[in-house]
């Protein structure tokens, strides 16, 4: 029978958020079994499978974050309550990190776009338009009164 290896990282990496309270990895692997309600071989058997991989400490002992926990939480109430098994909680977890990323690309494009506008005009050439607060589609260079959408950005 073949073995099932998953490869799923819940979260940013470390990297990415330094110094990020929920990613320093400290707690061992019994801290971590206790706080997650787990089994500490079940925890192994989850590294092994790639589904929680917490980070290594000098000696090569586990060390889980605080996010770690919350994935373990949330793997074992997706199994126990859910009935989903492994494979599809890895699917899961994986498609929710990567609706995170993505949402957080989105809103770096939103700010790096346009900081401070909230209301666009979309002209008939398709291209977006800020417009001044109050302004109206027809007096923007860009958009004419004919065929011009108005969006707002609550």
């Amino acid at each position: 029978m073949a073995a099932l290896r998953m490869e799923v990282r819940v979260g940013p990496s470390p990297d990415e958020f330094p110094g990020s309270p929920e990613d320093t990895p400290v707690y061992p692997i019994g801290a971590a079994a206790r706080l997650s309600g787990m089994h500490p071989q079940t925890l192994r058997q989850y590294d092994r499978l790639g589904l929680v991989v917490p980070q290594r400490a000098a000696g090569r002992g586990r060390r889980y974050s605080a996010r770690d926990i919350a994935t373990l939480r949330e793997v074992q109430r997706l199994s126990a309550v859910e009935g989903i098994n492994l494979a599809g909680i890895a699917r899961i977890l994986r498609l929710e990190q990567e609706n995170r990323q993505l949402r957080r690309q989105i809103e770096s494009l939103r700010a790096a776009v346009y900081p401070d506008q909230r209301v666009f005009a979309v002209a008939s050439s398709g291209d977006a338009v800020p417009l001044a607060r109050g302004q109206r589609p027809a007096a923007s260079p860009t958009a004419s009164s004919a065929g011009a959408i108005v969006l707002w950005r609550a």
